[in-house]
């Protein structure tokens, strides 16, 4: 921990949870959108495991994370998107945090049945079921404060049951993608290492954040920094200098060096704008 935060009061892991639960989600997901037949795909995270009788069997199984490249945060401690009490200028609750992990969770989804053709009907709901999962959780970022407290970013007890368009209330959002992550080798291999049969599969993947724990500090720390005045260096002219130090553009000011004639022959029948006569013949 930073030498600032040391001695803070720290709290227990607020995204502890979170891998568990959108795996949990998924297999919910699923299920409360069956409606081809009245007895539902059972659902199995073992690979190797075959019903005997004519029961259908969806697969969830993650097996893979992987944090996002295109999205790291920097690891040092900033204040948390937290409000408990007061605001902290009137000496409320100051909480500091590391930014949250961005991970890649990737799951492979089989089925099985007695029959190839069931198992390829099951299939091809299972890809219109998902496709309809463009955020597979939505509810309020939660965090635990270092007394224990579920709070919300707006420091109420958590719940999911609040409206997610109030100012201030952070959301959290776990979206769910069909991807392309694993080759047909890669799927041979992968059932052998599990001793299952080859069934055709689908991967996909979920985008989490992952928060660590909250620090309490006892009041915030405030920096003001003025903006500052430029001043001309000793011995130059400043109506030739704008407020940054730069010469200013446009038409020499009167008594300045007139500007350096190019070199090479005289110009024919052509003459600056400046060098025009005042007095133009009729």
């Amino acid at each position: 921990m930073s030498e600032g935060l040391r001695g803070a009061q720290l709290g227990p892991m607020s995204g502890r949870n979170v891998i568990g639960e959108v795996t949990e989600s998924v297999h919910r997901f699923l299920l409360d959108g069956y409606d081809i037949s009245e007895q539902p795909p059972r659902l199995e995270e073992d690979l190797a495991f075959v019903p005997k009788d004519r029961e259908e069997v969806l697969y969830v199984y993650m097996y893979r994370v992987a944090q996002n490249q295109a999205l790291q945060n920097q690891k040092r401690y900033r204040a948390a998107p937290v409000f408990v009490g007061q605001s902290p200028e009137e000496g409320g609750e100051v909480y500091y945090h590391r930014p949250p992990m961005l991970l890649d969770l990737f799951y492979l989804i089989s089925v099985h049945s007695k029959f190839r053709s069931d198992a390829e009907r099951l299939l091809g709901w299972v890809l219109l079921r998902l496709n309809e999962a463009t955020h597979l959780v939505y509810r309020p970022r939660r965090f635990l404060l270092p007394d224990g407290r579920e709070v919300d970013s707006l420091g109420r007890p958590w719940t999911p049951d609040v409206d997610h368009d109030e100012e201030q209330l952070q959301v959290e959002k776990v979206s769910l993608a069909l991807v392309d992550d694993l080759t047909v080798g890669d799927a041979i291999n992968f059932y052998s290492l599990h001793e299952a049969p080859y069934r055709p599969f689908l991967t996909y993947r979920a985008r989490i954040a992952l928060d660590g724990p909250l620090v309490r500090s006892e009041g915030g720390t405030t920096i003001r920094m003025p903006r500052l005045a430029a001043k001309p260096p000793p011995g130059s002219d400043s109506s030739l200098e704008s407020p940054s130090g730069r010469i200013k553009t446009g038409r020499a000011q009167p008594g300045s060096t007139p500007p350096r004639r190019p070199p090479g022959p005289d110009s024919h029948f052509m003459r600056r704008n400046a060098d025009a006569d005042p007095e133009t013949e009729d």
